[in-house]
């Protein structure tokens, strides 16, 4: 069996969760840029790839530093949960499954594995044990999600974009 890279597999695995519509994932090497700047990055993409999508004159966080008002530390497990539920369900229809949530737990399990116990986890997602999704916008969609983590020289970003 050949060894794969992690650079490689952490490639593979966020292609993997980020393989629907509306929904993007990139890995960047750590020293690329900050947290904040690494999602606009992602986030610009996202706008790009679904302007035809926005509600005309919408407007959201255009520098990095309302990203970085935006978002908010995490542990582990919940950005485990999160990236499985943004790359699994539509934000703007909820409970809706647009692909097989195991399959995304095990994918996204293997991401934070990859970037180690010692990974700083970043999202703009409250926290949903309420029933909710409080979050604070990083793009100009209706919704938006987005999780973030930096360890083991990378960092990874999967942004969901949706409208209703």
């Amino acid at each position: 069996m050949a060894l794969v890279e992690p650079a490689t597999e952490l490639c593979e695995l966020i292609t993997s969760l980020s393989r629907e519509d509306g929904v993007f994932g990139r890995v960047f090497p750590a020293s690329e840029g900050s947290v904040p700047e690494l999602i606009r990055a992602v986030a610009l993409e996202a706008e790009r790839a679904w302007r035809q999508y926005a509600v005309p004159g919408a407007t959201g966080p255009g520098t990095v530093p309302e990203i970085a008002q935006a978002i908010s530390p995490t542990d582990r497990e919940q950005a485990v949960r999160l990236m499985a539920r943004l790359a699994a369900e539509d934000l703007a229809h909820f409970g809706l499954p647009r692909r097989d949530r195991a399959h995304a737990r095990r994918t996204a399990d293997r991401v934070a594995h990859l970037l180690g116990q010692r990974a700083v986890w970043h999202t703009n997602i409250g926290d949903p044990s309420s029933g909710m999704h409080p979050w604070n916008p990083v793009t100009r969609h209706t919704f938006d999600g987005v999780v973030a983590g930096t360890g083991e020289g990378f960092t990874v970003v999967l942004l969901q974009v949706s409208e209703d």
